[in-house]
């Protein structure tokens, strides 16, 4: 499966680029007309536009010192209602079943008591889902819960703390959380630190309340998540995805009247996210913070033509 997925990567990038490459030509990039100065690459508003290029300003930015850890989403254990039945009786009406949204205040079941014989019905008490239902029409209530209901508009994040890393985990700390496919990115805060030992993993349980409204955060999946430790105000930072290495270099393309133009930076403090920059770029400037390796691509035709 790794052969595989490594494959689709390969050809996705080999498609993207002669993609990109087939815009550039059309627009008669190709001519030399276009390279004004060595170095730099001239690319028009559409070029820009399909090959996905996004322009960002130097600026200040937070880079956080982070400890990197796993976790697990769970679900809310203090966001659900078991549902029970005030008086023995016979159930005469199920409203819900089993992944039915629910909210508060809804009917849930009738229930017929057995000493009064009038019906009665059994509300619900938070917005949620139904996630257990034990009860049919005509069967008679007894201790097993009937229904049961998890709000899932939070969740919780058990994170798994090796012993050396212990020492520096406290509650309140704010943690990122990513999805594992880097698609979805939260943030929430440590509520809760076991006093306890996982036998199997020598891990410490740490919990992350985050919020989960949009229903994006699935009880069961695994998930990346970075403890922020300490936060350093960077004066010049840019964003991760902004950096090529060139000859062994770090390189940013940076926007300018003649073009792109590849700049060599010395980098500092990095948190994943953004980088500090130390020298090679000034607050202000223009540069390309996404989708920078199209241009890296077209620089190394360029040197290949000028090389023949």
């Amino acid at each position: 499966m790794k052969l595989i997925s490594s494959f689709t990567k390969v050809l996705f990038l080999t498609s993207f680029l002669f993609f990109t490459g087939s815009i550039f030509a059309e627009s008669g990039h190709g001519d030399e007309s276009e390279h004004e100065e060595e170095g730099h690459i001239e690319l028009s508003n559409e070029q820009i536009q399909h090959a996905g290029i996004v322009v960002s300003t130097v600026g200040a930015n937070v880079i956080r010192d982070v400890l990197p850890v796993y976790g697990l989403v769970a679900t809310n254990a203090e966001s659900l209602q078991v549902v029970n039945a005030r008086f023995d009786g016979v159930v005469r009406d199920v409203k819900k079943s089993i992944g039915d949204p629910v909210r508060k205040g809804e009917t849930l079941l009738i229930v017929e008591a057995n000493e009064s014989l009038k019906n009665y019905s059994i509300t619900s008490e938070i917005n949620g889902y139904i996630t257990q239902r034990n009860i049919n029409i005509g069967e008679k209530t007894n201790e097993t819960p009937l229904l049961v209901i998890q709000d899932f508009s939070t969740v919780w994040v058990e994170l798994s703390i090796f012993p050396k890393d212990l020492p520096l985990v406290k509650l309140n700390q704010t943690v990122n959380i990513q999805s594992t496919d880097l698609k979805n990115i939260s943030e929430g805060k440590i509520i809760y630190i076991s006093p306890f030992g996982q036998v199997q993993s020598q891990a410490t349980k740490a919990r992350v309340l985050l919020e989960n409204s949009n229903n994006i955060w699935k009880p069961g999946l695994f998930v990346n998540a970075n403890i922020t430790l300490d936060e350093i105000n960077a004066p010049v930072s840019i964003r991760n995805e902004a950096i090529q290495v060139i000859e062994d270099k770090n390189v940013v393309f940076v926007k300018g009247e003649s073009g792109f133009e590849p700049r060599e930076v010395s980098l500092g403090r990095t948190d994943g996210q953004y980088s500090e920059v130390l020298t090679g770029l000034s607050v202000g400037e223009m540069y390309v913070s996404n989708n920078s390796f199209v241009l890296k691509s077209e620089l190394g035709k360029e040197d290949a033509e000028h090389g023949h």
